[in-house]
C-alpha cells in the first residue's frame, strides 16, 4: 500500500481524541454519581484532598480524575498552586442537572447502549430489531437527562411559540396528547407552564410511565397531568388541541400509521408539533460532530428500536426533513412546515 504519512497521522490523532473521550465517559458518570462536579460549582479553586472531603471520596483517585479532566478540558487546572476548579461553562455541562446545557446524560445514554452489545451484534447479523424495553436502564435515564436540558432551554419560550396558535390555546386551556413521552419530561415542564391546559403522556414502555407518574405526583401536577401505557398508533382520546412528538418519530416503526391516527385525534384547528434530531436532507451534509453523534446514537437504538416494530421503517435519527415531510403529508396532513430549528433539533408544524 500507498500511506500517506501526514493523513495517517491526522487520522491517528483523531483517533486517539476518540479512545480517551471513550474512556472518559465513565468518569464522568462516576463524577456525576458522587458529587464530584456539584461540590466544584462554586468556582472556587480546590486541592484534589480538600475536594476528597467534601465528598467522602479518596484523594489518590479524586487527583487522577481531575488530571483526567484537565487533559480534556472539563475543569481548569492552575498549576500556581496546583489547584482545580469548574468554570461557569464547564459548571453548565457537568453540574448543573435540569439547567439547559446538561450534558452527563448523553455519555449515561451511551454507556448504557453499549451494555447489550453481544445482543447489538446478533441483530447486525440478523438484521432483526431490539424494542426498547430490552435495552439497559441506563439508556432510558439518560435519554430522559439529556433531551431534557434541551426541553428546558427552549420548548416553552421558542418551540410551542413557533406552532400558529399553540401558546394562545394553552393558556387559555386546552388538551394535549405528548406522545412517546418516556419519563415525562416535556409533558410536565408544558404542564408547568400552562396549568389552564390538560396533559396526557403515552408511552409503549411500561417502566417508563410508572416513572412519570412518579414525578408528577413529586410535582403536585397529577391534577392536570395523566400517563398511560399505549402505542403511537393506537393512543386513546379525541378533540386534541396539540399533540407532540419529541425526538421519537423516527423511533417508530410504522410512522404512517402513527401520523394517521394522530390526524384522528386532533381538532380540525389543532396541530401536530414534531420535533426531531436536526438533519439535513444531503447525507454528506451529515458527516459533522453533531451528525456522528446521531448516527452513533441511531445505530445503537432508533434503528434496533424501530426494526423490532411492525412495519420496520427505520427511519434512522437522521432521516430529514424531506423524508419526514412525505411521511407526515402522505398521511392526510395538508400543512408540514419547519417552524424553528436549534443546532440539535428540527421542529415541525403538521396540520390538517
Amino acid at each position: 500500500m500507498n500511506i500517506n504519512e501526514q493523513k495517517l497521522h491526522a487520522l491517528l490523532g483523531k483517533v486517539v481524541s476518540d479512545f480517551g473521550a471513550v474512556f472518559q465517559a465513565p468518569l464522568i458518570l462516576i463524577g456525576d454519581s458522587l458529587g464530584l462536579y456539584r461540590a466544584m460549582r462554586d468556582g472556587q479553586p480546590a486541592k484534589p484532598a480538600g475536594l476528597a472531603g467534601r465528598t467522602g471520596t479518596a484523594e489518590r483517585y479524586v487527583r487522577e480524575w481531575l488530571n483526567a479532566h484537565a487533559a480534556a478540558g472539563y475543569v481548569d487546572y492552575h498549576a500556581e498552586d496546583g489547584t482545580y476548579s469548574l468554570s461557569p461553562e464547564q459548571s453548565m455541562l457537568f453540574a448543573e442537572e435540569g439547567g439547559p446545557a446538561f450534558i452527563v446524560g448523553a455519555f449515561q445514554a451511551a454507556a448504557g447502549a453499549a451494555a447489550i452489545r453481544p445482543a447489538l451484534e446478533q441483530a447486525f447479523r440478523t438484521g432483526e430489531g431490539l424494542p426498547w424495553h430490552q435495552h439497559d436502564h441506563q439508556v432510558f435515564h439518560g435519554t430522559e437527562r439529556f433531551y431534557r436540558s434541551g426541553y428546558v432551554a427552549n420548548l416553552v419560550s421558542n418551540w410551542i411559540p413557533s406552532i400558529a396558535g399553540a401558546q394562545e390555546s394553552l393558556t387559555r386551556g386546552g388538551s394535549v396528547a405528548d406522545i412517546g413521552c418516556g419519563h415525562g419530561a416535556s409533558t410536565l415542564l408544558m404542564a408547568e407552564a400552562f396549568p389552564n391546559s390538560r396533559f396526557f403522556g403515552f408511552d409503549s414502555h411500561a417502566a417508563s410511565i410508572a416513572a412519570a407518574r412518579e414525578r408528577a405526583a413529586a410535582q403536585g401536577l397529577s391534577d392536570r397531568v395523566q400517563f398511560a401505557v399505549a402505542e403511537a398508533k393506537d393512543f386513546p382520546g379525541t378533540g386534541y388541541d396539540l399533540v407532540t412528538i419529541f425526538d421519537a418519530l423516527h423511533d417508530l416503526g410504522d410512522p404512517a400509521g402513527a401520523a394517521a391516527h394522530v390526524r384522528s385525534t386532533l381538532r380540525p384547528d389543532g396541530a401536530w408539533m414534531i420535533v426531531e434530531p436536526y438533519a439535513e436532507d444531503r447525507l454528506e451534509a451529515n458527516f459533522n460532530p453533531i451528525g456522528r453523534a446521531y448516527f452513533s446514537a441511531s445505530t445503537l437504538l432508533c434503528t434496533p428500536c424501530s426494526l423490532s416494530q411492525e412495519g420496520g421503517l427505520a427511519l434512522g435519527a437522521q432521516a430529514g426533513e424531506a423524508r419526514l415531510r412525505t411521511v407526515v403529508t402522505n398521511s392526510g396532513f395538508g400543512l408540514f412546515r419547519r417552524a424553528a430549528q436549534t443546532p440539535f433539533n428540527l421542529i415541525f408544524e403538521a396540520r390538517i
